[in-house]
């Protein structure tokens, strides 16, 4: 697993169309902010925050997503690993974890540019860093669940395209809006339940609000599932090793 990592993350760092994304997203980033700081106030620094950042599991995670468990299936590099006697689950761990590891680095820069770009306008985050970061994390965790989700869909069809659009479906919050209303309508209960519920108890306990602990564990039974399923469908599924 760790050379298969190491092969990955080498991969990933030397993707130059990566890099171009991002620097167009921070600067359309910061087109948006200053076109909107004449309304500005001292908070919108962490009000905004919690506004912009809901896009970011679908504008930024969904490029690492593509570049992690799609960028495989183009170049068949998943059959060669396969092929060359690497264990399905092993992969399944590895594309879960070089993707954490991913966006973990691009939620921890999104804060840092997000407040400079205000304190630039003339609204620094005094003492807000916490709650930035906080707000950061969920999405985070967010972007890793919903990676995660849609991997099964990767392994089960090997199609990029069908695991792109799933993943973009779940960042851009539709089959959570869905499954959300119909759990509002039959089982309200259980609607707490779905990721950002979950996600929103992590936000409130990093801020100081409720404890910690169950709602890690929410969170890590749900990937726990959705990376059993991904490596039970990646399993049973037949791979063409020819040209």
């Amino acid at each position: 697993m760790r050379s298969l990592l190491r092969a990955d993350v080498y991969r990933l760092v030397r993707k130059k169309s990566l890099y171009l994304y991002f620097a167009g997203l921070g600067v359309a980033y910061a087109l948006l902010t200053y076109i909107r700081s004449g309304g500005f106030t001292p908070e919108s620094v962490t009000s905004d925050a919690m506004t912009f950042f809901t896009l970011l599991p679908a504008l930024a995670g969904g490029a690492l997503f593509a570049a992690v468990y799609t960028d495989d299936l183009g170049s068949r590099a998943l059959i060669t690993l396969v092929g060359s006697g690497v264990r399905k689950p092993v992969i399944v761990v590895t594309k879960a974890v070089l993707l954490a590891i991913g966006t973990a680095l691009v939620f921890a820069v999104v804060p840092v540019v997000h407040a400079g770009l205000y304190a630039a306008l003339g609204y620094p985050p005094t003492g807000a860093w916490t709650l930035l970061y906080a707000i950061a994390v969920k999405f985070w965790l967010t972007t890793v669940a919903f990676a995660v989700l849609a991997g099964i869909v990767v392994y089960g069809f090997q199609r990029a395209t069908f695991g792109i659009v799933t993943y973009l479906l779940l960042g851009f919050g539709v089959v959570s809006g869905l499954v959300g209303a119909g759990l509002r309508s039959f089982a309200p209960d259980l609607a707490a339940y779905l990721m950002s519920g979950i996600t929103d108890r992590v936000l409130l306990a990093l801020t100081g609000d409720g404890g910690l602990t169950w709602p890690l564990v929410e969170y890590g039974v749900y990937i726990g599932l959705a990376g059993v399923v991904s490596a039970v469908v990646f399993g049973r599924r037949e791979m063409e090793f020819g040209a």
